[in-house]
């Protein structure tokens, strides 16, 4: 079962939106403010659902930053009253997966939980090897990590779906479009400019990932692979 953290300060919210999930077959836990989510940061959860403005010293960014220095792959969701565009930004360069501006539909809420969790959870079926080296990196699909000579390269949530989709996807063109379409979700409504923020982070982490930039239209990944022990399945 997946267990879901909700920090939410307002309670009538809260408490709606944790018997839809409930209903929805998942484990919640509420925290009404930063701190006391802050305390829970190490327990298993699946995934997050982040007021930005909340009482007291912690803020929505400040809980993100600390979830992603535990668990870079962490899937959250930011829910914000501004439905500003710099808070969209602010929370996808931190490393959000999704945004949702309030008021929102609970119902739409429910469908952006459950597209996150299978896009972070069910896009890989288990096989005999679950690891496959690439341009240098080694990737384990079940463990969704990346490494490079051994050693764990922090990515996050996001960065990680935009890498398996380039290699799902590998020497194949896609535009700026499709790649939101795709990695962020049809019931994304935003700029395309969150995918060159995405794919510059990638290559900052990555610099011998080979991807290629197609001017006016968008990217397409150039690989090479030192073993076949498997084609993964998405």
């Amino acid at each position: 079962m997946y267990k879901i953290g909700l920090v939410e300060d307002e309670k009538n919210l809260s408490s709606l939106v944790e018997k839809y999930l409930i209903n929805e077959g998942y484990e919640v836990e509420v925290f009404n403010n930063g701190e006391d989510a802050s305390a829970h940061i190490k327990d298993n959860f699946s995934l997050w659902i982040l007021d930005i403005m909340l009482p007291g010293v912690i803020s929505g960014y400040d809980l993100i930053k600390s979830i992603r220095q535990e668990n870079p792959t962490m899937p959250i969701i930011f829910t914000s009253a501004r439905d500003q565009d710099i808070d969209k930004v602010m929370g996808l360069e931190l490393g959000s997966d999704d945004y949702v501006a309030k008021p929102y539909s609970v119902r739409e809420l429910m469908l952006r939980v459950k597209n996150l969790l299978n896009r972070s959870y069910g896009m890989v079926s288990p096989k005999k090897s679950n690891t496959e080296e690439f341009n240098g990196y080694e990737i384990d699909y079940d463990k969704r990590i990346v490494m490079e000579n051994g050693v764990n390269i922090n990515l996050t949530s996001k960065e990680y779906d935009l890498l398996l989709f380039l290699l799902k996807n590998k020497s194949k063109a896609f535009s700026r479009d499709q790649i939101l379409d795709n990695v962020w979700g049809m019931d994304y409504f935003g700029s395309d400019r969150v995918v060159d923020d995405l794919m510059r982070r990638l290559r900052q982490k990555m610099p011998n990932l080979s991807v290629e930039t197609i001017y006016g239209f968008g990217y397409r990944l150039l690989v090479w692979w030192r073993s076949f022990q498997f084609q993964p399945s998405y």
